[in-house]
């Protein structure tokens, strides 16, 4: 029986070049890039991760799980979205505020609130403004409400959603963000959220940096103070929380280069507009784009198991690109991961494994790896080749086959 296993091909690193091999690739990079550049944070948890190629920038205490605040809102509003997309909804769609979303959420809370009348319609859309322009929490229970049912069946398909899009270190207990011992996220995940939203939904995200709404004759500006503090942000949302502190899941754009920032748990509204200014600045400022591979170049490859060849390139389908410090000339490492050896048949273009790019200890890339052809199922002499030698490499099942073919001549 063929046993799968964990395959790591580690890929080395070199002087800004990229050569792919059979068994190894030799990667051009730089190194740790707050490391090389002693850039630091007064932030507990923070991230910045460029848009378009992914590579993280910088990170601190990224994985730690911190309660979201009012940042839940953006999971919110990724669920409202999805159904948006799948046609389930639409932005007319009325939706009623109960008794519960104007109570809890609503002018008799006392917290951010869109002001929408109880037992009165609101349609999705200016629900969605409601909630993320000026932080409603009544406009937020009322969509959940609305999509769930409940907001406990609603906060369900958030964890889902978020499962679904990588974020792996996340659960959600309610759409508002209010305080809950279960709720919580990271700025990993946070950052992972708003690339989603922004690359997924590009026909909603302007709702983000709306100036401001009109409802029930009251006007209210745009709470998110990024969007005012001349750094390009375009987007997502800040907040707070009792005992926890102050929030912001941004993203910015300058010349064209979009970057995301998570800084979380700041200890005042000026440290977290301070922290997120001094990231992105230093992002925009250290950085250059470097191509590592190209789309179809072959990164490494796969043993299949059974096929008329030992193995299949793997390629990124994109050019494989990392952003590198400026300054420094620190090296970075790569790795192929895949469970292998693959099945013949093996079709051209399935998934099949990851490449893994990391400088020090920080992961800056980490994207899916395609076949680069198509293996078909070999001959029995492959196939008998293989059930004894699969684990003994490719270069073995060669040297075997030419061997047998000497043989038979």
């Amino acid at each position: 029986m063929l046993r799968k296993r964990r395959f790591v091909l580690r890929l080395a690193a070199v002087a800004m070049v990229a050569v792919a091999m059979v068994a190894a690739a030799m990667v051009a990079a730089t190194g740790r890039a707050h490391a090389a550049d002693g850039f630091q944070t007064q932030a507990p948890s923070a991230i910045l991760v460029d848009y378009e190629t992914g590579t993280i920038l910088f990170e601190k205490d990224a994985d730690r799980r911190i309660a979201p605040g009012t940042l839940a809102k953006v999971m919110t509003a990724d669920v409202v979205f999805s159904q948006l997309k799948a046609g389930k909804i639409a932005l007319d769609t009325p939706f009623t505020v109960s008794v519960n979303a104007w109570r809890r959420g609503g002018g008799p809370s006392g917290l951010a609130a869109m002001f929408a009348e109880v037992n009165k319609p609101a349609p999705v859309g200016e629900l969605l403004a409601g909630m993320l322009v000026v932080s409603g929490n009544d406009a937020a229970i009322a969509l959940a409400e609305g999509i769930g049912g409940t907001e406990v069946e609603f906060s369900q398909m958030m964890t889902e959603r978020a499962r679904a899009i990588g974020m792996t270190n996340s659960e959600f207990r309610n759409a508002t963000g209010f305080a809950d011992p279960g709720q919580f996220s990271t700025a990993r995940d946070l950052s992972v959220l708003a690339q989603h939203i922004i690359r997924t939904y590009p026909d909603y995200y302007p709702v983000f940096a709306r100036p401001g709404i009109e409802w029930s004759r009251i006007k209210q500006r745009n709470r998110n103070v990024l969007l005012d503090a001349g750094i390009g942000a375009d987007g997502l949302q800040i907040g707070w929380l009792k005992d926890v502190g102050y929030h912001a899941l941004g993203s910015t754009v300058q010349n064209g280069q979009r970057l995301v920032v998570v800084v979380l748990a700041a200890r005042s509204e000026k440290e977290r507009l301070d922290e997120t200014r001094k990231l992105v600045d230093w992002g925009f400022q250290s950085f250059r784009q470097r191509v590592i591979f190209a789309a179809d170049q072959e990164v490494g490859r796969a043993q299949v198991f059974g096929g008329a060849s030992g193995s299949v390139g793997l390629v990124g389908g994109r050019p494989v690109t990392v952003l590198t410090p400026r300054s420094g000339n620190e090296r970075i490492s790569a790795r192929v991961v895949y469970m292998g050896p693959l099945r013949a048949p093996v079709t051209k273009g399935t998934q099949v494994g990851r490449l893994e790019v990391t400088r020090g200890q920080t992961k800056v890339l980490d994207m899916p790896l395609y076949t680069q052809e198509d293996v078909p199922v070999g001959s029995l002499v492959d196939r008998a080749l293989d059930g004894g030698l699969t684990l003994m490499g490719d270069s073995v099942r060669d040297l075997a086959k030419r061997a047998l073919a000497k043989l038979h001549k």
